[in-house]
């Protein structure tokens, strides 16, 4: 009886210890050098609807941060439309992506399994390119209120990136941090480029 309690509690142990560095594992990450490039890749909370484009998040993040940040946000995009755009703006090999995507889909009730299947492979693309991700939480516009769709979370617990979930809820929320019902005005987007930048700086990848 001791010794199958001493082999139970062993792999107990070692099953902790697996678990531990795994979990680690997804938060170590190469920081970014001065020469990096990093891509905003969404829709129009990327493109900077509702402002003049020098005030769109990338523009402020570049701003921010000292590095290339190339905007790629295209206004009414749904997740399908980006997984075929996507593999264009990895040619360019940059060394972070943001993702910010899937709010057209969540306001044009599309399917949250497409959707979420298809961020999943946005994230496998570009890990596979090389790059790291930062993938950003949308909010759903539903009977309780405004939240962040759970499926985002689940994404970025079964890919391990990075992932920041509480931004654009509060800009949601907040109508002096709008343009309209829906996009950040010049605060709003401000507010995105910092909490990034906040959440690249707790994995300290920012050079």
């Amino acid at each position: 009886m001791n010794i199958l309690k001493f082999a139970i509690v062993a792999l107990v142990v070692v099953y902790q210890l697996v678990w531990f560095f795994d979990k680690d594992e997804t938060k170590i990450y190469e920081k970014l050098s001065e020469s990096s490039a990093v891509l905003a890749f969404g829709d129009s909370l990327t493109y900077g609807y509702g402002v003049n484009q020098k005030y769109s998040y990338p523009s402020v993040l570049a701003r921010k941060i000292a590095l290339h940040v190339e905007n790629a946000g295209v206004s009414g995009e749904e997740s399908t439309q980006g997984l075929k755009r996507l593999p264009t703006f990895l040619k360019q090999k940059p060394s972070l992506v943001i993702l910010c995507h899937g709010g057209n889909d969540i306001l044009r009730k599309r399917s949250k399994i497409t959707l979420k299947n298809n961020l999943i492979k946005m994230i496998k693309m570009i890990e596979k390119s090389g790059a790291k991700v930062l993938l950003v939480g949308v909010p759903d516009f539903g009977f309780t209120g405004i939240r962040t769709l759970g499926l985002y979370a689940e994404v970025a617990q079964e890919t391990g990136v990075m992932y920041e979930d509480s931004i654009l809820e509060i800009i949601e929320t907040d109508n002096s941090l709008k343009s309209d019902n829906i996009h950040p005005n010049r605060e709003g987007y401000e507010m995105m480029a910092d909490k990034f930048i906040e959440v690249l700086n707790s994995y300290e990848i920012l050079p």
